[in-house]
């Protein structure tokens, strides 16, 4: 499927300038682009490769001057990356979508599938189990007992849904990730042994929710693990029992977060980050990769490093210490050369 430069910048209510009737029919990254595709310029660190590219069409943020002649043809808007993803979007939405329950898939008779959905093979779906449309659901997936999924859900090969979970509409969970696994919940006894504690509650994941693949999010001891809307967790992301993780958080991977904290809105982790059972983040916390929070954050919008957390600009002013230790280490010593050989002179004196 081809499309014009003008054509892609009436979708995106952008400005063309250039060749309006040049035609792509692929993506390519800037510093590998080839004729006949579109790419894009957002990060300055490749402004460069905009001279060189030998893609057909560039977008641009609406601010960009080249300094010199361009061969492919620009497409300025407000923000090229978003509207690199909402083309990406377009073009997605044309992929043919599959329907059909696989004569190898094994589904209860007491489970409910929406209209137009997929049940790819070796699927094994459990009674009571209720399934919304247009679902694709992969093969080797497991859903258990009465498990709710909604509309436009898609779930990879090798996910596990254990019983009585909830997923909501426009969910997709990638390959190996398990919904609704045990909490790690064990009582001490006497003798030095630990009694597991049954862990009868569930997962809540809300709408437009994004999980990576082999992420684990575990059941609640009582009342619901909650995902809320529109959150985005990368791969290989472990979410503890009875945590709450807030609307439009992000979470890269290898993210841990420990039973029953409270996570905020609009807060983004980085990788390796981690938060200490039982505390509660504000709306719009940043963590930085391999951050650890061991104390409540009680103020919104701001930004950590280290274990424990500190404060962006005080860790920054610390770390600089830090890198001179050895200066600052060989300078104490000189200066007790210093003080020892006038204390020497003084006792001579």
């Amino acid at each position: 499927m081809e499309f014009s430069a003008q054509q892609i910048a009436d979708y995106l209510k952008g400005k063309v300038v250039g060749n309006p009737e040049i035609k792509v029919s692929n993506f390519s990254k800037i510093e590998e682009g080839v004729p006949g595709t579109l790419t894009f310029l957002s990060n300055p660190k490749y402004t460069e490769y905009i001279y060189t590219t030998q893609a057909s069409i560039v977008l641009v943020n609406d601010t960009f001057e080249p300094k010199q002649e361009l061969k492919p043809t620009l497409i300025k808007v407000k923000n090229s990356y978003d509207a690199l993803a909402s083309l990406l979007s377009l073009v997605d939405s044309y992929k043919p979508k599959r329907s059909g329950i696989s004569s190898q898939a094994c589904v209860s008779e007491k489970a409910k599938i929406g209209e137009n959905a997929y049940v790819g093979a070796y699927t094994c779906i459990e009674d009571g189990a209720v399934i919304g449309k247009n679902a694709q659901i992969y093969p080797q997936v497991y859903i258990g007992e009465n498990v709710r999924i909604g509309d436009n859900v898609t779930l990879y090969p090798g996910v596990k849904i254990y019983n009585d979970c909830v997923i909501g509409n426009n969910c997709m969970v990638h390959a190996g990730t398990v919904i609704g696994s045990d909490g790690f919940g064990f009582a001490p006894t006497a003798d030095g042994k630990y009694d597991k504690i049954p862990q009868i509650g569930i997962v809540v994941i809300e709408d437009d929710v994004e999980i990576g693949a082999n992420t684990t999010i575990d059941r609640s001891t009582m009342g619901a693990t909650i995902i809320r809307r529109g959150v985005k967790i990368d791969n290989l992301v472990q979410i503890a029992h009875n945590v709450e993780v807030g609307e439009d958080t992000v979470m890269a991977a290898q993210s841990g977060f420990a039973g029953s904290a409270k996570i905020g809105k609009h807060c983004m982790f980085g990788g390796q980050s981690g938060v200490v059972g039982h505390l509660t983040v504000a709306d719009g916390t940043m963590l930085a990769a391999k951050c650890g929070v061991s104390n409540n954050i009680k103020e919104p919008n701001h930004m950590y490093h280290g274990f424990p957390h500190v404060e962006a600009k005080t860790f920054q002013r610390a770390f600089v210490c830090f890198r001179n230790f050895p200066a600052i280490r060989n300078q104490i010593l000189e200066l007790e050369k210093e003080v020892a050989e006038l204390k020497k002179k003084l006792e001579h004196n």
